[in-house]
């Protein structure tokens, strides 16, 4: 197959991954700070958005990605806020699991999170929407994520109307179907390419019952509860 923009065959693109190894010696004793690390790197290396990531849900028959941002991480996980009437917030709801793939390709680096999801509380959810442009807290306002629509011009009058309601310098409230999810990880594993694809993988397993929010969510810094790390084949 040839791609029409630039005659290439597929199977003949691929690049060759910087030959960096990832040893057991060199990450950090939880995933949290292994994590922030390579975060930090990705964010010196000015990679676009490197708090991007894919997030993989289901409802339990059909399987569904997207990327949204990364908006925070801490001991308790991962988290991200959207509308909850989209598509991901209605597989969450059926199926409280995900998920997160952060693709930092140019650094030859991934990292892959799974575990259970839960929705944050309101009141971090309204701190975070305040933080949020004017436009984008209007925007969550006028879209109604996931639903079919006329046309673009029928969310641009939506947009409009939701300015209308709230004027500047009136502050625009939290809408009742927009919030935060928590990925309360139970694996993350940091993937490091190597040349001939004998990449590195090494996963952290989280160890205990299983995480609540309750109990504190993934516990993501405490060394104690990620003693295992595995090393996967490529």
């Amino acid at each position: 197959m040839t791609d029409p923009a630039e005659g290439t065959p597929l199977h003949a693109m691929r690049v060759g991954y910087a030959d960096q190894p990832l040893r057991e010696s060199d990450l950090a004793d939880n995933p949290q700070d292994q994590f922030q690390t390579w975060l930090a790197d990705a964010v010196a290396a000015a990679l676009p958005e490197p708090n991007a990531m894919v997030l993989a849900t289901t409802n339990g028959t059909e399987p569904s990605a997207r990327t949204v941002l990364l908006k925070g991480v801490d001991s308790r996980g991962f988290t991200f806020f959207t509308n909850r009437g989209s598509r991901k917030a209605s597989d969450l709801a059926s199926v409280p699991m995900a998920s997160l793939v952060f693709p930092w390709f140019a650094m030859s680096r991934q990292v892959i999170v799974r575990g259970p999801v839960v929705e944050v509380p309101r009141e971090e959810s309204a701190e975070y929407f305040a933080s949020r442009p004017r436009g984008s807290q209007l925007g969550a306002w006028a879209s109604q994520q996931s639903s079919v629509i006329d046309g673009a011009d029928a969310l641009e009058q939506g947009y409009a109307d939701v300015a209308a309601r709230w004027p500047e310098p009136e502050v625009v409230p939290l809408p009742d179907h927009w919030g935060g999810f928590l990925v309360m990880a139970t694996s993350v594993e940091f993937w490091a390419g190597r040349q001939s694809r004998l990449h590195d993988r090494l996963r952290y397993l989280r160890s205990g019952p299983a995480p609540t929010a309750s109990a504190g969510g993934a516990l993501l810094d405490d060394a104690s509860r990620w003693s295992t790390v595995e090393r996967l084949s490529p």
